[in-house]
């Protein structure tokens, strides 16, 4: 399956931790207000893509590829890369937080990810979500190098 959500990505922030008076466990809350509808708008296009499929089932490896892309400062040349915040594994920690129960149980299921970050317009991720090959495939032997003729 892939799919493409238009909108400056939003990384998966850090949680924070209070006790309100009277109380016995602690209310968690994330330091990035933004992040919840974030990841609701990814889940709903990938409901979408899937068209009413069920997500990957417990225990089947998937493979994640993410391609973020941020509207580029005209203070940065055409030819750089986004070496800049936000984090590449807190993008990631996002997006796969919003498969989570969507296209796969759970984002422990995920075996390859891969991600790149840079600029594009529109800002935007570009979402592929497959099953991941077979071990013996995937990591087929490499084969040897034959010896140079000098």
């Amino acid at each position: 399956m892939k799919f493409t959500v238009v909108g400056t990505p939003i990384p998966q922030g850090s949680l924070k931790a209070f006790m309100p008076k009277g109380w016995t466990r602690p209310v968690l809350t994330a330091d990035n207000k933004k992040t919840k509808p974030w990841r609701q708008l990814v889940a709903v296009a990938c409901q979408r893509e899937l068209r009413g499929d069920l997500p990957a089932g417990n225990g089947v490896p998937m493979r994640v590829e993410l391609e973020f892309y941020f509207d580029r400062p005209q203070s940065v040349k055409k030819w750089a890369d986004k070496t800049t915040k936000p984090d590449i594994d807190k993008l990631a920690r996002s997006i796969l937080d919003a498969l989570t129960g969507v296209a796969f149980e759970d984002d422990s299921q995920v075996t390859e990810l891969r991600c790149v970050k840079a600029f594009g317009s529109p800002a935007r991720v570009e979402i592929v979500v497959e099953e991941a090959l077979p071990p013996a495939v995937r990591l087929a032997p490499v084969q040897e190098a034959l010896p140079l003729p000098f």
